[in-house]
């Protein structure tokens, strides 16, 4: 059986200096040849931020113009790919009034997701500070996605409950203990979501798990692309036998469709 595959995880780039794979000297990887590559492994879509925080900048920049250009980036790939990606932008909680503006400009053009957000590339580690709710606020107000990489889960649970009404994506399931902790959290908020990306789903059995307890309706497939293969990720939904087609569609595209309310 077929199905199509969202991924809603990438980091598109448009230059060799935002290509985050670490070994691109094997992969003959472009901006130009990245749809034709990722279409050939199924993927019909892709999501994400766009990463020219990793850009050469003249001497003077600020952090809001590197988060500035990331975002025009990501606008541009848009474009350049009619229709393939759904750009993700980035927020940032030390520019509370630009964050704000970004919202207003990027919910004028159609553009519902924030995110990945890479707190780590950023200068920023907190996600319960006060000035991080207030954006967050005015997401709600534009009924955006929040997709999030995964830190310190204390400030995730906070983040979490003082925002019940905000949809958010974390990235990562991650290993330890960290898999359980965004069940709990998928539990307790209607709104929570998980994306496959990055580490924790080379554990045997733990999607498994986290479906059985939360429902295939709160996952999100998800590569981490350029970063990461996507082979890897389909071949473990569309070749472990432990998950029905019903739970592979929901995860690969239906359950991205629903939260960015596309079709």
């Amino acid at each position: 059986m077929e199905f199509e595959i969202i991924d809603f995880h990438t980091h598109p780039f448009k230059t060799a200096e935002e290509n985050i794979c670490r070994h691109k000297e094997y992969c003959g990887m472009s901006a130009e040849n990245t749809p034709e590559y990722l279409k050939s492994l199924g993927i019909s879509h892709i999501c994400g931020s766009a990463l020219s925080l990793l850009r050469d900048f003249p001497e003077g920049s600020t952090l809001w113009d590197k988060i500035a250009l990331s975002n025009k980036t990501a606008l541009e790939l848009a474009e350049q790919y009619n229709g393939f990606y759904t750009p993700g932008f980035h927020v940032h909680p030390k520019f509370i009034r630009e964050s704000c503006e970004e919202i207003e400009k990027m919910s004028k053009k159609g553009v519902r997701l924030i995110g990945e957000l890479v707190p780590y590339m950023c200068e920023w580690s907190d996600y319960s500070c006060k000035e991080f709710d207030e954006i967050l606020d005015v997401a709600q107000m534009y009924d955006m996605v929040v997709n999030f990489h995964t830190i310190d889960n204390d400030q995730i649970d906070q983040m979490v409950k003082k925002h019940p009404k905000v949809t958010f994506v974390a990235a990562h399931p991650g290993d330890g203990e960290n898999p359980q902790r965004h069940f709990e959290r998928m539990k307790m908020s209607e709104n929570y979501y998980l994306d496959l990306s990055g580490t924790g789903i080379f554990r045997h059995g733990v999607l498994r798990h986290g479906i059985d307890v939360c429902g295939s309706e709160r996952f999100l497939f998800g590569s981490d692309f350029p970063i990461c293969s996507p082979s890897m990720y389909i071949g473990e939904l569309m070749l472990n036998p432990l998950y029905t087609d019903e739970e592979r569609r929901n995860i690969f595209s239906e359950n991205a469709k629903r939260i960015l309310k596309v079709k």
